[in-house]
């Protein structure tokens, strides 16, 4: 990883993974803890939001968000392990040697990965869908300076768009790794 030192966009590279791995971590351990807290306190919130808001008539719906949260925590994992496997590639272009097979594996299960974080966000759209009929019975009931928003729940083209360019380069390294086993085979 000699070249890595010496090249700063591997080295920034390098050090963006590892942060938004540290990051994915982060977040894991936090929704890991959330959920629980809140399926096992659904009542105590319940109370609160009563205490405070009496026109509320709707239950909490604990089990909903706590259903999110398990959808972020599965998007957060995939996201870790994503930006692991882009870690590693760059070590490898650092090292001087990308077109290994390896590499054609590691950018194709990125884009499954990648692929399995859209999927994951159609039930989040409809879960959203049912938590926007909760969050307008909070501000009909009256409470000041609330306000959710939720997204479509649809597909990223982005996203998507990144799927298929990892696709391309998982085939394009994989005929590259080839090509270097035959030219090392000739000579």
């Amino acid at each position: 990883m000699t070249n890595a030192l010496n090249d700063p966009l591997l080295l920034i590279g390098k050090i963006f993974c590892i942060f938004l791995q540290a990051v994915m971590a982060l977040g894991a351990i936090a929704l890991a803890i959330a959920i629980p807290v809140v399926l096992f306190a659904q009542g105590p919130i319940q109370a609160e939001i009563v205490k405070e808001l009496p026109g509320v008539t709707e239950q909490f719906p604990g089990l909903l968000i706590a259903a999110i949260m398990a959808i972020g925590f599965a998007i957060v994992a995939m996201l870790f392990v994503f930006f692991g496997k882009l870690r590693r590639i760059i070590g490898t272009v650092g090292e001087g040697d990308p077109f290994q097979p390896q590499n054609a594996t590691r950018l194709s299960q990125m884009g499954w990965l990648m692929l399995g974080t859209q999927l994951v966000i159609i039930p989040a759209g409809v879960i959203a869908m049912q938590l926007a009929k909760y969050a307008d019975a909070i501000e009909k009931a009256g409470a000041k300076d609330f306000h959710m928003s939720f997204d479509d729940g649809g597909f990223d083209m982005t996203a998507l768009l990144l799927t298929v360019i990892l696709f391309i380069l998982a085939r394009v390294f994989r005929h590259g790794a080839a090509m270097r086993e035959d030219l090392e085979g000739t000579v």
